[in-house]
């Protein structure tokens, strides 16, 4: 049994920030949750699924799409089984359905590399 479910999402205007989390849960990931990367993707309107970030499962590794460098920031509490996508500086094509993602292989930009999903959050940016 495994669950990912995330929170957070909301409308905001442009410039603004939001913090996604993603809580683990099930016997999948206790206590194993430090042995899955994990990966944020994100789904615009009539647009596929897209990476966005993902973070080792140390946490000492990470990668960002191009179009949020510098914006953007992954991090994961191993010991709560959460992980975080804070999103700063937010513009209008940041909107989309976030997704949060497991991975129990590596640290991957694919989302055919992940083995678990939540169900999504709305993040929606008013110009």
């Amino acid at each position: 049994q495994a669950q990912l479910i995330e929170s957070g999402g909301g409308l905001v205007q442009a410039g603004g920030s939001l913090r996604l989390a993603c809580a683990a849960s099930g016997r999948i990931f206790s206590p194993y949750f430090s042995t899955y990367a994990m990966g944020w993707f994100r789904q615009a309107p009539g647009k596929a699924r897209e990476f966005v970030s993902t973070i080792s499962r140390s946490g000492d590794s990470t990668y960002y799409t191009e179009s949020v460098k510098g914006r953007f920031t992954i991090s994961r509490d191993n010991g709560k089984n959460m992980v975080y996508l804070q999103m700063n500086t937010l513009k209008p094509e940041d909107t989309a359905v976030y997704y949060c993602a497991a991975n129990h292989r590596f640290i991957s930009r694919s989302e055919g590399d992940y083995d678990y999903w939540g169900q999504g959050t709305q993040v929606t940016v008013s110009s």
